[in-house]
């Protein structure tokens, strides 16, 4: 019994990737549906990753992507901790810091979650 638990703890992971990868690219697809330029993707800035940079306009959003398989793995919005909050503002400093082209653009925090295979986005999240 117990070998068998493992197993699938193993192979669990690479599935988990696998759906994070496909939110993160259902979330790219949303936007540049809906006239977003997609300017970064996965880019590791002041030490931690912004999934997703995007813009239209004057308007520029950092997106994080959450995915869950369930309801009991918990809800996607939960996931964006305070802590998570803090890192993701402090990635999009050093990304503004590199990018002072970018300086006069209105920016904001968006949360894209995937709950039951259903794509909902929370603009202005924090």
């Amino acid at each position: 019994m117990r070998s068998t638990g493992a197993r699938s703890t193993r192979s669990a992971t690479p599935d988990t990737s696998a759906a994070g990868r496909a939110a993160e690219q259902r979330a790219l697809w949303h936007y540049r549906l809906r006239g977003y330029r997609i300017l970064e993707r996965n880019v590791w800035t002041g030490g931690n990753e912004l999934d997703l940079v995007v813009r239209r306009g004057r308007r520029l959003a950092f997106v994080e992507v959450k995915a869950k398989g369930g309801g009991r793995y918990g809800d996607p919005f939960e996931m964006v901790t305070e802590e998570k909050q803090r890192r993701l503002r402090r990635a999009a400093e050093a990304w503004l810091a590199a990018h002072p082209e970018a300086a006069g653009l209105e920016a904001r925090f968006d949360v894209v979650g995937f709950r039951d295979g259903r794509l909902e986005c929370l603009r202005q999240a924090f």
